[in-house]
């Protein structure tokens, strides 16, 4: 049984719920939480409902801008649209507005490109990246969902999250799921120190050669909290930096954002 099924079973029953509405919020949750596009029979059966009975509901969306269907293959993806709404949100791009001028300082410093991650939906989402001027570097699209546990970013976030939102992330999350007592005993100790010492580094699991290294933004437990992340890639081209010196100046950066908003 899907996500969105057990979502949908075990929420309280709505007295002024608008069906419509509600089928298309659905859809919308059931494609962001999928990496690549699906049809509307697809979708159907994510959703546990008929194809018929979604299918004005797809249009709808459709013609709004928050789904892109391609011609080819008819099978729907997410546009930003959502995304774009969500920068319009103040505390997001207060965050942005504040970020920005650090990290592109911190971007020139290091030789390596930066970006900003915050939770979205129990995943990991960039809300914002300033990119290196060396010839190769990283580049993570604003916008771009990650599973939480996959990222560096996303285990800095996850540590550092109340103990209510930690443990709703880990019960969605799959590869969680799969863990054995053993391996969840790690995880818990892992992420301990992650939120002792305020940083983590890790190889990235999505791009080989990648190493980030993530450090937060806020406090433990904040009502805004944020990763900032450098992404270092091995390259002949650039020129290595000391890993004890990067630590410090993403310590020392994450810590100007904090003290700018306030945190």
């Amino acid at each position: 049984m899907s996500d969105s099924q057990n979502t949908n079973q075990t929420s309280k029953p709505n007295k002024y719920a608008v069906p419509a509405l509600d089928k298309g919020l659905d859809i919308l949750e059931y494609l962001v939480s999928q990496e690549l596009p699906r049809s509307q029979t697809e979708i159907a059966q994510g959703l546990g409902r008929g194809a018929n009975e979604i299918y004005r509901v797809l249009i709808g969306l459709e013609a709004r801008g928050y789904l892109i269907r391609d011609e080819l293959s008819g099978r729907y993806r997410l546009s930003l649209k959502l995304y774009n709404l969500s920068r319009s949100m103040s505390p997001i791009e207060q965050l942005r507005q504040c970020a920005l001028p650090h990290m592109e300082d911190l971007a020139v410093k290091v030789g390596q490109s930066c970006h900003l991650s915050m939770l979205y939906q129990s995943q990991t989402m960039v809300i914002v990246q300033a990119r290196s001027q060396v010839p190769v570097s990283v580049n993570i699209a604003e916008g771009s969902l990650f599973p939480t546990m996959t990222t560096t970013s996303g285990k800095v976030l996850l540590a550092n999250s109340n103990d209510e939102v930690q443990q709703m992330i880990l019960e969605r999350d799959k590869s969680y799921k799969r863990m054995s007592k053993a391996k969840k005993q790690t995880l818990a100790e892992e992420l301990k120190q992650i939120r002792e010492q305020g940083f983590h580094r890790g190889e990235s699991e999505n791009t080989e050669g990648v190493c980030d290294l993530a450090a937060l933004v806020g406090r433990p437990n904040g009502k805004v909290i944020a990763s900032l992340a450098v992404s270092s890639l091995t390259s002949r081209v650039t020129k290595p930096i000391d890993e004890a010196k990067m630590s410090k100046m993403l310590m020392d950066t994450a810590k100007k954002i904090s003290e700018q908003l306030g945190c």
